[in-house]
């Protein structure tokens, strides 16, 4: 393999990892959801979210796209294995928690056994 290949394989692997950083959704703010004086933040479970704030008034199920850095590798590539980036559907849950009038919703999104996020929903009026 020669030196300006090398290169060349270098760079795309490169340009691939910073398309991925560029594109990967940006962490939102750390917040918490606080019910009857007590704080959710991310990482807890979702029972400590149930006993702290009890049953939510909906859950859904979410696809949130990621983008997964993958190696395409095949006998037929000369060069070697290519980088590749795609958009893969991340399964999630999110709970939704009343907060009373003129409050936002709180909306909690559950993935792979702990707290992830929570956000601010629409005003309740």
């Amino acid at each position: 393999m020669s030196i300006t290949h090398v290169r060349a394989r270098r760079w795309a692997f490169c340009a691939a990892l910073l398309a991925a950083t560029a594109l990967a959704p940006q962490a939102e703010a750390s917040q918490s959801l606080r019910c009857d004086g007590a704080l959710v933040t991310r990482g807890e479970s979702p029972v400590t979210l149930l006993r702290k704030c009890g049953e939510p008034v909906y859950r859904q199920a979410v696809c949130v796209p990621m983008l997964q850095l993958g190696w395409i590798v095949t006998p037929f590539r000369l060069d070697g294995p290519g980088a590749v980036l795609a958009a893969q559907c991340v399964p999630m849950e999110e709970w939704t928690y009343d907060r009373g009038p003129g409050m936002f919703l709180g909306i909690v999104r559950i993935y792979n056994g702990s707290v992830e996020s929570v956000r601010d929903g629409d005003r309740q009026r």
